[in-house]
């Protein structure tokens, strides 16, 4: 993660841009100001400190973005390239590894089954790349999102999802996208 923090900045900005409908254009300040990517810069911000050994600062920023837009996320989650946070309220990114170009609604918990304190990587979800997850989904306990799967509206995802399926309903059953 050393030396990645402009580089991650400007492929979530590009996605946001691109998914947003709107011409690719440089990254003007204010953009930290929007809420749909001051989160993300936040997330980064936090994780590029704490991959420099800075975990102090690194928990300010996280616990900075919990204050602000109501987004947990720890400082040393590996998070790819390509996110987009439409909205943060209620949410918790509990995962042990988030692939590149997540797309991410409110209220979503990716986390263990049962409280974690030590942040046991074996007890929590894995996302793979191009992933949806909507509203209020629910990913508990130590399963694989697969590559260009989508998490329905209020799904609970206790089992792992295969790339390209929709995960729908408690529990989570996975159907055809």
């Amino acid at each position: 993660m050393k030396g990645q923090l402009r580089p991650l900045l400007d492929a979530d900005w590009a996605r946001l841009m691109s998914a947003c409908g709107t011409p690719q254009r440089k990254r003007p300040v204010t953009s930290y100001l929007s809420p749909r990517f001051a989160p993300v810069a936040l997330i980064r911000i936090a994780a590029a400190l704490a991959a420099n050994g800075w975990k102090r600062s690194a928990k300010l920023f996280s616990l900075l973005n919990f204050l602000l837009f109501g987004i947990e996320v720890p400082a040393h989650l590996d998070i790819g390239p390509g996110l987009i946070i439409a909205h943060t309220q209620g949410t918790v990114l509990g995962a042990a590894r988030i692939g590149a170009n997540l797309t991410l609604f409110h209220q979503v918990t990716l986390g263990a089954k049962l409280a974690d304190y030590g942040y046991n990587l074996e007890l929590r979800p894995t996302v793979g790349d191009n992933v949806t997850l909507c509203v209020g989904a629910k990913v508990l306990g130590p399963v694989s999102i697969g590559d260009g799967a989508v998490v329905g509206a209020n799904a609970v995802v206790l089992n792992d999802v295969p790339p390209g399926m929709l995960a729908v309903g408690v529990p989570a059953k996975n159907i055809t996208a």
